[in-house]
Order: C-alpha cells, then sequence, then structure tokens
C-alpha cells in the first residue's frame, strides 16, 4: 500500500458518513420511547429491544461529539437528545447509580453493578451538554463523573462476587477509561465550572492534571510489564504479578487502545517520552497476539500459553482491530516510525476484508479464528454505535493531519 494519506483520508469520511452513521441513523432510532435499538442484524432489523446503559450512553457521546467537532448538523443534536433524555429519566437508581440495561419503556432490568455505565454516562452528557447547553446535561456528567472517582477503587462495590482479602487485584479497564474520560470532560473540570458545591462530591484537592498524571502512573506503571513490554489485565495491588487465570490474562484490544489513550495525553503535554514508550508498548503486543496462522489479533491471551479461561479467547472482535488501525494511524503521525507503517498496511488490510459488509453496510463484530463471519449481527449487547464510527472519524483526523 503506498502512503497516499489524502485517499485513507477519504476512506475513512466517506464510510463514516456515507455508510456507517446512515446505518444507525435509519434503524436504532426509538422514535416512541426514546433511546436506541443497538440489537440489529445483518440488515439492520430489530431483534431484541433492551436497552444497555454503555450502549445508549455511547451512542449519545457519538453523535454529540459529532455536532460538536465536525458539524453543527441539526439531525446529529436532535438523535442525541432522543437518548440523552431517555437516559436522564430512566438510567438511574435514587442515588444515581446507572443501571446495567433497562426494558424497551425504560424499566430497570439490571442492577447497577458496572462502574462504566458510570463512565459512558459521564463522557455522554459531557459532550451532550457542551452540544445543546442544557445545565441538566451538565450536572449529570459531573455527577456520573464523581461516581466514577468515588467508586475507582472498589467498581462493582455490594455487586462484587469475589471474596474479600483472598487473592485482591486490579484491573487496567479502570485507569485507562478514567484517562480517556478525564481528557474527555476537560471542558468541564474547569476550576471555574467545577465550582465548590461540585468540589465536595469529588476527591481532596482534585485537579485535572493530578487525575491525568496518576492514570498515566497507574497505567504505564502498575500495568505495563517493563521486561515483557505487555500490558497485564490484572495486577495484584503493589502491581506485583498473580499465578492465576485472571493474573496471566492479556487482553490485546485494550491494551492497545489504552496506548492510543496514552498517546492523546502526551499529544496535550507535548510528551514525546510517552509517546514512543505508548508506542513501542502497541507493537509489542501486536507482535506478541497476531495470529500468525490466519491472520488477526486473538480476543485473549495467557502470558504463559496456557488455555485461556474465556472460550472466545480465538475469536477476532471489530473492536480489537479498529482500536489498532486508531493506534497505529495516530502512532505513524506521530512518530514516522516505519514499523508502524508496516503494521498499519497489515491490520488495514485484515480489517477492511474481513470486517467491512459491502452488502448491507455497517461492520460485521465476531469472527472465528479463521476469519469467517460467526455472527452477522450488526449490534448487540455489547456492539453499538461506537468503536466502528469513533475509529472511522479518528483514523479520519489522522490521515487528514499527515
Amino acid at each position: 500500500m503506498e502512503k497516499n494519506y489524502h485517499q485513507l483520508a477519504e476512506l475513512y469520511k466517506s464510510t463514516l458518513l456515507d455508510n456507517i452513521l446512515p446505518f444507525w441513523e435509519n434503524y436504532s432510532i426509538d422514535s416512541e420511547e426514546g433511546g436506541y435499538f443497538t440489537c440489529l442484524d445483518r440488515t439492520g432489523k430489530v431483534y431484541d429491544t433492551d436497552k444497555f446503559i454503555w450502549l445508549q450512553n455511547r451512542q449519545v457521546w457519538l453523535f454529540s461529539m459529532l455536532y460538536n467537532q465536525l458539524e453543527k448538523r441539526e439531525s446529529w443534536l436532535n438523535l442525541a437528545a432522543n437518548g440523552a433524555n431517555f437516559l436522564a429519566k430512566h438510567g438511574t437508581d435514587d442515588q444515581g447509580n446507572w443501571y446495567f440495561s433497562l426494558t424497551r419503556g425504560g424499566e430497570a432490568l439490571v442492577q447497577p453493578y458496572n462502574i462504566f455505565s458510570d463512565c459512558f454516562a459521564a463522557m455522554a452528557f459531557s459532550q451532550y451538554a457542551f452540544a445543546s447547553g442544557e445545565e441538566w446535561a451538565k450536572e449529570l456528567a459531573l455527577q456520573s463523573y464523581s461516581n466514577v472517582l468515588r467508586r475507582q477503587n472498589d467498581p462493582k462495590g455490594k455487586y462484587n462476587k469475589t471474596y474479600p482479602g483472598t487473592r485482591p487485584m486490579k484491573s487496567l479497564a479502570v485507569p485507562m477509561i478514567l484517562a480517556n474520560l478525564s481528557l474527555e470532560m476537560e471542558w468541564l473540570l474547569d476550576e471555574d465550572i467545577l465550582d465548590i458545591s461540585w468540589k465536595e462530591d469529588f476527591p481532596k484537592n482534585f485537579s485535572l492534571e493530578t487525575t491525568l498524571d496518576k492514570t498515566i502512573k497507574e497505567v504505564m506503571g502498575d500495568f505495563l510489564d517493563a521486561e515483557l513490554g505487555l500490558m497485564f489485565e490484572n495486577v495484584a495491588p503493589d502491581a506485583s504479578h498473580v499465578d492465576c487465570f485472571e493474573g496471566r490474562l492479556i487482553n490485546p484490544g485494550h491494551g492497545i487502545e489504552a496506548m492510543w489513550f496514552m498517546m492523546d495525553i502526551a499529544q496535550r503535554r507535548q510528551d514525546k517520552q510517552l509517546i514512543e514508550k505508548a508506542v513501542d508498548v502497541v507493537l509489542n503486543i501486536l507482535n506478541f497476539s497476531w495470529d500468525k496462522e490466519y491472520g488477526g489479533l486473538y480476543y485473549f491471551m495467557d502470558i504463559n500459553g496456557h488455555p485461556p479461561q474465556q472460550l472466545e479467547w480465538d475469536q477476532k472482535l471489530w473492536w480489537v482491530h479498529l482500536e489498532s488501525l486508531v493506534a497505529l494511524a495516530m502512532g505513524y503521525r506521530l512518530t514516522q516510525r516505519e514499523e508502524c507503517w508496516e503494521w498499519y498496511e497489515k491490520m488495514h488490510d485484515y480489517t477492511w476484508n474481513h470486517f467491512a459488509d459491502a452488502e448491507y453496510g455497517e461492520w460485521f463484530g465476531y469472527l472465528n479464528r479463521r476469519g469467517e463471519v460467526l455472527m452477522n449481527l450488526k449490534g448487540g449487547k455489547w456492539k453499538g454505535c461506537f468503536h466502528v464510527p469513533r475509529a472511522m472519524y479518528m483514523c479520519w483526523l489522522q490521515f487528514e493531519r499527515l
């Protein structure tokens, strides 16, 4: 592949605007009850009407972000409002914790056991508040963010199934999402906006910069094995490795996504050393997790080569490969390292040839190890209007800047 940045920028732009977004605009909007349908088959037909808080909030975020950053398109703001109003009405319990899922009409189905519901709510309502100017959305974003800060050391709280004290571990997912979320919330975390009343809900001496410092230290210190150059998914509280299923787990997609979050912070701070280190880790993970027989990245791996406990370990998933495209495009733009470009070409060929659906639009989510479509859904409980359009937008930006 020759380095035709203009052509690549056009590919991502046209795919986003003419293919991916129309699919969700046409098929996912619940105009009767509010919110979105995410369980869509290959053609866009709804096959289940339950509403999953992660995906509802992610879709609010996506259309609000595009309205804020790309074009003040009224239809995008209206689509974001359709989800935001539904979520504000039905999404939380009496204490302001976000449920995991709701019925179509908004009745609670699954308890607020998962901190990521709050993370994506904070992201969504921050962008929606910026787009709409609604004061209530701003307050909901700050409330959700303070929930995340409060729960970060005990994400599941009373819903945690593990026995306390036997084998304590912490997960990469929390600091990596907090890194991205805090940058997303930057405009709201300004000292003037974050007035005294809100400060009371936040940790003492809270500031955006100290929060970013903490997430960098944790991601690049505790979860990165300096010797192997790989990200571990779970470590002991003192950052040591634990010899068990969870302790040996490598999640390539998470590690790579975390690294472009680090690059994002590093760009803001003009920290070239952090950029180079993050790119090194991306390349290490790709070398470790690429399936040399069939191509593509494994979903889960065991650092010692033991059988992983996740039976779907060898599936090839859309988000893992899309996050890799973002990390490689960004890493190449920032460093011009040839190894980044070589891996980008390899990942581009695999991803565009296997996940894109030329017939019905949008992308498949789940392939078997050989790269054949395993489930031809376009959306479900975990796949919604987020990773595909975000990656299209992010890659378009990288190549446009190049």
